[in-house]
């Protein structure tokens, strides 16, 4: 198993996270970071894998977005570090819960406001999490998150959009 990058490079290298407008960091607690982007606007808390097996092609990770003007509260996304097989199932474990995730390539999301729900509620009572499926060339791929600290910057997250809706 390869570490993962350290939280502040893994902001500094995302494109997706990065935006033309400065973001506001609310907070990192342990492995997880929370911030505010007032242009979008939208606030979110967000982590690098602690592990993952093989070589990373992107830079993973997983996050829970806020977007208080399309009324989206609590949207779970992860970037896996492989584009994933064409039809390959994508599962995500938390605890003793097991959760299949929609998505495409390397990128995976809950199929809907009620998972996004049950993922968060799980996410703050379990010590790690853990993303698997099959890469698009056939490997493993298996993104491990710790969770320590994620329950706060979710709440960071959710705090930071309570007035820019």
């Amino acid at each position: 198993m390869r570490r993962a990058p350290s939280l502040l490079l893994l902001f500094a290298a995302l494109p997706a996270v990065a935006a033309a407008a400065p973001r506001t960091a609310l907070g990192v607690f342990d492995g997880w970071g929370a911030f505010r982007d007032p242009a979008t606007p939208r606030c979110y808390a967000i982590a690098a894998p602690a592990a993952t097996i093989g070589t990373p092609q992107v830079k993973a990770y997983a996050s829970v977005g806020y977007w208080p003007k399309s009324r989206i509260r609590g949207q779970f996304y992860v970037r896996l570090s492989k584009a994933r097989r064409a039809g390959g199932e994508l599962r995500l474990t938390i605890g003793s819960r097991r959760f299949i995730l929609t998505g495409n390539g390397a990128h995976g999301w809950a199929s809907d406001a009620r998972m996004d729900a049950a993922i968060i509620a799980a996410m703050r009572s379990a010590p790690s999490m853990s993303v698997e499926s099959v890469s698009a060339t056939g490997g493993s791929i298996a993104d491990t998150y710790r969770l320590r600290g994620a329950a706060t910057a979710i709440d960071a997250a959710a705090l930071g959009c309570a007035s820019l809706g």
